[in-house]
């Protein structure tokens, strides 16, 4: 049957010329966020060691570094590199610029980089730089344009990731609209996404809800355990942790714009495992915690309560502690692994020494098997 699908779908595309391939950048549920403001962590083909041995397969960086593009090669790993904020008003302004940078840091690192996607700016929208909003919607086009005259838009998918900052209101979820001040500029974005596939990333942190409201959210209901949850008295869907409810608030805010069939990635969610006076629950029992049962939680391969046939896909963020990182103590302690590549705590993955000691015991009963062939041989 899946064969005769598969040869129905062929036939249907060499028959009909306009069917366009859509780009998927996420394969599976899981993902995390490699991020790398410091300079003490790992090199990237260590990096490439420790992804590997947690079998973590979709990868997103924040800019297009070649060395990590160059470790990246042959490794299955997919990744969605990044156009960073301070190129976006460029990109928008000239579509050339646009073209040879996807032509330098994309296109010549193909096939053997599964560069996957390429996410223009980062919660650009609902900002403090207007002008940087305005750019937005041509810079994502001057890019994707960019994929096609090199023909590759069918493998690489354009995004933009968002902060729960372009919402007016997300609780409860049903009632959530994008602002004034973000949905002119919004609508016509996702009316270009949605005409090229492209979904809703959505950048989520249960952390900094609760960190700002401890009084009113139940810090249960923010880490996945156990908790008398909430309804939404207008959908009267039961809800019995945040980030599900904050997912399904930007599913109440599409389809308010008209955009219902769209789907919702979360491209970083995480937990704090150290901060500061003001950040209590930024402690490595909670980070354990959140992590742990998100990762469960993906592992289920479900849905959100308004959305349960659309399965959660989630980046975490982040693979490393960056304390170059500027603001609150907290945005340098989200990392998984620590600098030197140990693990934060414990969520089911090795760090590297672990990972290296692994590799070494296997190389050396290699050996031994080998010697013990030749002994048979001779």
């Amino acid at each position: 049957m899946k064969i005769l699908l598969r040869f129905l779908f062929m036939l249907l595309v060499i028959f009909n010329p306009n069917a366009q391939q859509t780009a998927r950048a996420f394969t599976g549920t899981y993902g995390i966020n490699y991020g790398r403001i410091a300079d003490n962590i790992p090199s990237p083909d260590k990096v490439v060691k420790l992804l590997r041995a947690a079998k973590i397969k979709n990868v997103r960086i924040y800019d297009a570094e070649p060395s990590v593009l160059n470790a990246f090669k042959g490794t299955g790993l997919e990744l969605v590199v990044g156009l960073p904020n301070g190129f976006v008003k460029e990109m928008s302004a000239n579509a050339d610029h646009a073209l040879n940078w996807v032509k330098d840091n994309v296109k010549a690192f193909l096939p053997d980089t599964r560069i996957v996607g390429i996410a223009v700016g980062n919660e650009v929208l609902g900002g403090s730089d207007n002008e940087l909003e305005v750019a937005l919607l041509n810079a994502v086009k001057n890019v994707y344009n960019a994929t096609k005259k090199l023909g590759i838009s069918d493998v690489v998918q354009i995004s933009t990731a968002h902060s729960q900052a372009v919402f007016a209101d997300s609780f409860p979820p049903s009632y959530c609209v994008f602002k004034d001040g973000v949905a002119q500029l919004m609508k016509p974005l996702l009316e270009f996404f949605s005409k090229i596939g492209s979904p809703f990333c959505l950048n989520a942190y249960p952390f900094l809800a609760y960190t700002y409201n401890p009084d009113k959210i139940d810090i249960n209901y923010a880490l996945f355990q156990p908790n008398e949850g909430i309804v939404d008295n207008k959908t009267h869907l039961h809800y019995d942790n945040l980030l599900d409810a904050q997912i399904d608030a930007a599913y109440a805010a599409l389809e308010d714009a008209g955009f219902r069939k769209m789907e919702v990635i979360v491209t970083e969610t995480g937990w704090a495992s150290d901060g500061d006076e003001n950040e209590p629950a930024a402690t490595p029992s909670n980070a354990r915690t959140y992590n742990y049962n998100l990762r469960k939680r993906l592992a289920k391969r479900k849905g959100t309560p308004l959305r349960p046939k659309k399965m959660l896909k989630a980046y975490i963020f982040a693979l490393f502690n960056e304390y170059q990182k500027t603001g609150q103590s907290s945005e340098k302690n989200f990392g998984l692994f620590k600098a030197d590549g140990s693990i934060s705590y414990d969520v089911g993955f090795s760090g590297l020494q672990d990972i290296s000691a692994a590799s070494s015991l296997l190389s050396l009963k290699e050996e031994d098997w080998k010697e013990v062939e030749s002994m048979y041989q001779s």
